[in-house]
């Protein structure tokens, strides 16, 4: 990954949709991906693990469609999704016992 290349259009074009999720909600790839008409959640992956602008840009608000963290940062585990984790919870995203997320948080672009 290049960090000086400026994002191609089709990471703009998440980049764009991830500024429509409001605070305090989450969206999963396969949402985003229906709203911006990509149906490859590794394409939408890809795209966020490169996103230069981020928490501004908050890539942390996707997760999987089980409603499970996901990854972030280009992992799946350690430290990285603690942290995803952390910025969610500050965020007001309620997590169940199981440690997925709550239902009621998830965003679904027709809101």
């Amino acid at each position: 990954m290049n960090p000086e290349r400026p994002p191609t259009e089709f990471e703009k074009k998440v980049y764009d949709a991830l500024h429509l999720i409001p605070r305090g909600k989450v969206t999963t790839y396969g949402l985003l991906g229906k709203y911006i008409s990509c149906r490859s959640a590794l394409a939408i992956g890809q795209a966020l693990r490169r996103n230069p602008f981020a928490p501004d840009t908050p890539c942390h608000r996707v997760i999987k469609g089980d409603l499970t963290i996901g990854g972030f940062a280009g992992v799946k585990n350690g430290e990285p999704i603690d942290r995803k984790r952390r910025l969610l919870e500050n965020e007001g995203i309620r997590f169940t016992k199981d440690g997925s997320i709550d239902p009621d948080c998830c965003y679904t672009f027709d809101e």
